[in-house]
């Protein structure tokens, strides 16, 4: 994989963590119950793909 390939990876799981914060925090300051719970879930689970972004630019 190219340097350039890894930086790529890089800047896709720094955008996706932005944007699993910004998720929580609008659940936990805007929402309410089972959308609240939805929101939460749906930040938790872009972390897997953060992971294997992360994973894949320090390869």
């Amino acid at each position: 994989m190219s340097s350039m390939d890894k930086m790529w990876a890089s800047f896709i799981a720094i955008g996706l963590m932005v944007l699993a914060s910004l998720l929580i925090s609008f659940a936990r300051t805007r929402t309410k119950g089972v959308v609240r719970g939805v929101l939460s879930v749906i930040a938790f689970l872009l972390f897997i793909p953060i992971l294997l972004y992360v994973l894949v630019s320090m390869l």
